[in-house]
């Protein structure tokens, strides 16, 4: 399994950026692929995630509204488009894909199996 994630970089507040993360390895279609964040010393957040085969997504209330997930199953790509993005939204996203949904979605006391090595981004004036 193998997952890429980028896109990330600096902003300011207000902005908008994609977050794009290459999957490979598995059978993207059917398993769960979530977008997480963490910054240092705090708690990881599970930010998004959805099922490619049926389109199912779900979003945290942290984003919700400014966030939008979505997936190409052709390209086997999942992306995080993140708007109106704030200082807070600081932080390293990172891409997990999982078999079972809950651990993908962040619902599970169980990571997720599998990682990309996350893309940063940063949002300040």
């Amino acid at each position: 399994v193998q997952l890429v994630e980028s896109g990330g970089g600096n902003v300011r507040p207000g902005g908008s950026l994609r977050l794009s993360c290459a999957a490979s390895g598995f059978e993207f279609h059917d398993w769960t692929i979530g977008w997480f964040r963490q910054v240092p010393g705090k708690e990881r957040e599970a930010i998004s995630c959805i099922i490619p085969r049926h389109d199912t997504t779900q979003v945290a209330d942290s984003v919700k509204g400014r966030a939008t997930i979505s997936a190409d199953n052709h390209k086997n790509m999942v992306y995080l488009q993140l708007e109106k993005l704030e200082v807070e939204d600081t932080a390293v996203y990172y891409c997990a894909a999982d078999p079972l949904r809950k651990r993908a979605c962040g619902e599970s006391q169980v990571a997720p199996m599998n990682w990309g090595q996350g893309t940063g981004v940063t949002v300040s004036s």
